[in-house]
């Protein structure tokens, strides 16, 4: 479920599961909703994604989510999606942590140190971009916590299905509550 990916332009390597609660180990799981097939649901509160899927389905994936006072609610867009691509801090982060951000303001290249991952789905609201994003990380253990400056974290080798959804101007619903 979470075995090393070959054939990319980086490795990505197998999830380190004994870092990972396994209630948060992808599965597909009952999910009744209204949302479109291929829509994304994210609950922060229980740290879950939800793929949602044709017949009352959802793949239900564990997140790590933004610290108290850095998350995102309401409804976005994935305007775009991005395979390995760079990362910048935004200044929020630079002005919080400048020891650690400050070194990287002119941004970061792809690759397996790259905070994003291979993957990112960057999500807007009202046709701004809310700096928010969906990607993988490689710290296995900050999944089902509240560790990131915001961002929804997925483990990056269960990360390919939800970044390759079939709409990019699909909503994408973000919440610190329960939908559904």
């Amino acid at each position: 479920m979470y075995a090393a990916i070959e054939g990319e332009p980086f490795p990505i390597k197998a999830a380190d599961l004994k870092r990972v609660d396994p209630q948060y180990y992808r599965r597909e799981v009952a999910y009744p909703t209204n949302e479109r097939p291929g829509t994304i649901v994210v609950d922060t509160r229980n740290r879950f994604l939800y793929l949602v899927q044709e017949n009352g389905r959802a793949l239900r994936y564990g997140i790590g989510v933004g610290k108290a006072g850095l998350e995102f609610e309401g409804v976005g867009r994935v305007q775009y999606k991005r395979q390995w691509p760079r990362w910048t801090p935004t200044q929020d982060m630079i002005a919080r942590e400048p020891e650690r951000y400050g070194p990287l303001a002119a941004g970061m290249e792809p690759g397996v140190l790259n905070p994003l991952g291979p993957r990112a789905l960057y999500l807007f609201k009202d046709g701004r971009d809310t700096l928010y994003r969906i990607h993988g990380t490689t710290e296995d253990w900050t999944i089902g916590k509240a560790v990131s400056s915001g961002c929804i974290r997925l483990l990056n080798p269960g990360y390919h299905r939800p970044s390759q959804t079939r709409s990019r101007r699909q909503p994408r619903r973000r919440s610190a509550g329960q939908f559904g």
